[in-house]
C-alpha cells in the first residue's frame, strides 16, 4: 500500500473521529437540561428551592433527622446563640453547623421559632423523589405544598388529565380525517384521468405557501355563522383544512411511484377504482400515511394558536393548560415541569411507534429509479 493510500485512511479515521465526537458532545449538551427538566419534575417542591437537580445522584450531603423548638425567651431581633453558636437570624435560616455534621436550620419566620436539625449522611441515588407532582398537576381539586422556606401553599389543581383527554380527542380526528381526505385525492391526481387535473393540484401545492394566519379570522367568522365555533368540530374542520395541502403533496409523491403493473392487473382482474384504492393503494402507502400522521399528530397536539381561537377556554387542551399554569404557577417549577412531560408523553409514543416508516415516506419520490 502507498504511503499516499494509508495517509489517507489515517485522515478519514482522523475526520470520523472528530465528527463522532462532535455529535457526541452535542448530544450531551442538548439532552442535560432535558434530563434536568425530567429529574426536577419527580423532586419535592421544597428541594427545589434549595438545591440543584443533580443532587439526586449519589453524594454526602445533609439530611433531615429532626426538628426542635427554639426557647420562647430568645430575643429574636438580637443575634442569636444556640448550641454555643451565635448568628443572626438570615444566617440561621441559611443554616449554621454547630458541630462537625450537625446543621441547625431555621424554618419558616420568626415566630415558627422551629429549627430544622440535618446530619451529613451518605445519600444514594435518587433520594426524595416523589410522584406527588404529577398527581398534583392531573387533580382538579385543592393541592398542598411547601416553598423554599418550608411555608404550606394551597392552590387549586391544574387539571391536566381533563385537557390531555380534551387534545386527544382534538388530534385523533384531526390526524385521521385528513389523512383519509389527502389519500383519495392523491389517488385521483396519480392515477386518474378528469379535466383540470394539473391546475387543481398546482393550486393545492401552491396552498403550502399561505401563512395560516390570514385564513384565522375568515374561517372564523365562517365558523361563527355556522355556530359552530367553541366545539369540537370546529378544530376538526380547522386542521383538516389547514394540514391537507401538505398531506395531498406528500401521498401524491409516494403513490405516483408505485408501479403501473400493479393497477392494470387490478383493472383486468375488475377492479374498481375504489376497491384498487382500499385493497392495494392503502396497505401499499402505509409509510407515507405513517410519516404524515406523525406531522399532524404533533402540530395539532401543539397547537396552541388554532385552539385558542377555535376553541377557546371552555375545553382546554394541553397546550392551553401549560399557558395557565405558567401564568397561575409561575414560580411553581415543580408543577411545570410536571406538566411539560405530561404533555410530552403521547407525541414521543406515536413518533416511536411510527418511526420505522418515517425516513422511507419522506424519501417518497425524491429518487426516481
Amino acid at each position: 500500500m502507498s504511503g499516499k493510500a494509508k495517509s489517507g485512511r489515517k485522515s478519514g479515521k482522523l475526520a470520523t473521529l472528530v465528527v463522532t465526537l462532535f455529535l457526541v458532545a452535542l448530544t450531551i449538551v442538548w439532552t442535560i437540561p432535558t434530563v434536568g427538566v425530567l429529574v426536577t419534575s419527580f423532586r419535592d417542591s421544597k428541594d427545589i428551592f434549595s438545591s440543584g437537580w443533580w443532587t439526586v445522584l449519589p453524594h454526602e450531603g445533609w439530611q433531615k433527622t429532626g426538628e426542635i423548638q427554639a426557647d420562647a425567651s430568645l430575643d429574636l431581633d438580637q443575634p442569636i446563640t444556640l448550641e454555643g453558636k451565635t448568628a443572626d437570624f438570615n444566617t440561621w435560616r441559611v443554616g449554621v453547623e454547630t458541630r462537625p455534621g450537625h446543621l441547625l436550620k431555621w424554618v419558616g419566620n420568626k415566630r415558627t421559632r422551629t429549627l430544622e436539625v440535618d446530619e451529613k449522611k451518605w445519600i444514594g441515588f435518587g433520594a426524595n423523589l416523589t410522584l406527588d407532582n404529577y398527581k398534583n398537576v392531573l387533580s382538579a381539586g385543592e393541592i398542598k405544598y411547601k416553598d423554599g422556606q418550608g411555608n404550606e401553599i394551597s392552590r387549586q389543581g391544574s387539571n391536566f388529565g381533563d385537557a390531555v383527554l380534551n387534545s386527544l380527542a382534538v388530534a385523533v380526528p384531526a390526524t385521521i380525517i385528513p389523512i383519509l381526505i389527502a389519500a383519495f385525492a392523491a389517488f385521483a391526481f396519480a392515477w386518474m384521468e378528469f379535466p383540470g387535473r394539473k391546475t387543481v393540484f398546482v393550486i393545492v401545492v401552491a396552498l403550502l405557501v399561505v401563512p395560516l394566519q390570514i385564513a384565522l379570522i375568515p374561517v372564523l367568522q365562517d365558523f361563527t355563522h355556522l355556530d359552530i365555533n367553541g366545539t369540537y368540530l370546529a378544530m376538526w374542520l380547522a386542521h383538516t383544512g389547514f394540514g391537507l395541502p401538505l398531506a395531498v403533496y406528500l401521498l401524491f409523491n409516494y403513490i405516483s411511484q408505485l408501479p403501473r403493473d400493479i393497477l392494470e392487473s387490478a383493472y383486468i382482474d375488475g377492479a374498481t377504482p375504489f376497491v384498487t384504492f382500499v385493497r392495494l393503494i392503502l396497505p401499499l402507502s402505509v409509510p407515507a400515511l405513517a410519516s404524515f400522521a406523525i406531522f399532524q399528530f404533533l402540530w395539532v397536539w401543539n397547537d396552541y394558536l388554532v385552539a385558542l381561537i377555535f376553541l377557546g377556554d371552555q375545553n382546554r387542551v394541553v397546550t392551553s393548560a401549560l399557558a395557565a399554569m405558567v401564568g397561575d404557577k409561575g414560580q411553581d417549577w415543580h408543577l411545570l415541569t410536571s406538566g411539560a412531560f405530561l404533555s410530552m408523553i403521547l407525541p414521543l409514543a406515536v413518533f416511536f411507534a411510527l418511526q420505522r416508516f418515517f425516513v422511507r415516506g419522506l424519501m417518497a419520490g425524491s429518487v426516481k429509479g
